[in-house]
């Protein structure tokens, strides 16, 4: 599958239209004596993965127009309802999840050395019967790389929606993750969330914390917004690290951490799983969300900087 590449100073990175709108690796690529290394910012795609144009392989994929799961796929919205099938891949799960974008093409709009821009048109269907469109800009500097995104209602009427990317990071032994939230969704076992909590985690990310000490795919509420990961000397390098900062409305954030994984997800996003069936227990405070009037839109930024000695 064709990337398209990016190039600033030591830093590169690949995106991936055809796979979701992926970004397929973003690195740095630097001269140690002789040889040539390369240092991995996000984790970065397979060959296979490139092949099957799988976004579950890539560094990091759109969250449109809905982050995260819906409960068995059903919800109601001013008189319309979603009736969303199951979309994972390879597990069987009754609730669909990371809405429509990952799984669809995209176009590319403008292409330079510095600069991709990708765009998506969604006609209305009975998974998710509002029209809609969405785009995203990669922009690499020799310091970082911003992604701007955002989305747009087309139809007739009005449409819930969501944004957010999903960012897969290295985990490498000693990694560590610092951010600052208020509160985390306990889930059930079929990590939809039920309770929300001050938990123990919510304490040790806000201290920082080494992720292999964490099991975790939750949702946080009351985040600030940045989070700081943090690599300890490897084969990849020295130390180092790089500060994942979001603008609003990414006020929310997901911390996926399997234990024993080589890959962790620490996701900038404007919902929380299940918004829609939990706003009337809860409002949209702990939910986050929007209400997109036809032609209405909402957009967002998220930056990745590296940093190294």
């Amino acid at each position: 599958m064709q990337t398209l590449p990016l190039a600033a100073g030591e830093l590169r990175a690949d995106i991936a239209p055809a796979a979701g709108g992926s970004i397929a690796g973003f690195w740095r690529a630097w001269q140690d004596g002789p040889a040539q290394r390369r240092t991995d910012w996000l984790r970065p795609a397979s060959a296979q993965g490139l092949a099957q144009r799988d976004p579950l392989a890539m560094g990091s994929f759109p969250l449109v127009p809905f982050c995260n799961r819906i409960r068995n796929g059903r919800a109601s919205f001013e008189g319309r309802e979603i009736r969303f099938p199951p979309n994972h891949p390879t597990v069987a799960s009754p609730h669909p999840l990371h809405g429509i974008g990952w799984q669809r093409p995209w176009t590319v709009a403008a292409a330079g050395e510095r600069m991709i821009e990708l765009t998506l048109e969604v006609e209305a269907s009975p998974a998710w019967p509002w029209r809609f469109s969405a785009w995203q800009r990669f922009e690499l500097s020799e310091q970082a790389l911003v992604t701007r995104f955002g989305l747009a209602n087309r139809d007739t009427a009005a449409m819930p929606a969501g944004i957010g990317h999903h960012p897969y990071f290295p985990h490498t032994p000693g990694t560590r993750l610092t951010s600052a939230t208020a509160a985390m969704w306990v889930g059930d076992a079929e990590v939809m969330p039920t309770v929300l909590q001050e938990s123990d985690a919510v304490r040790r990310l806000r201290a920082g914390v080494e992720l292999a000490e964490l099991d975790l795919d939750n949702n946080f509420v009351g985040w600030r917004r940045q989070a700081l990961i943090e690599w300890p000397v490897d084969a990849q390098g020295g130390g180092r690290s790089l500060v994942l900062q979001a603008e609003a409305p990414l006020d929310y954030f997901v911390v996926y951490c399997p234990r024993g994984a080589d890959h962790f997800c620490a996701e900038p996003v404007s919902q929380c799983t299940d918004w829609l069936n939990l706003l009337d227990a809860h409002g949209p405070g702990p939910l986050g969300g929007h209400r997109l009037a036809p032609g209405q839109s909402v957009e967002a930024r998220f930056t990745l900087t590296p940093r190294w000695a």
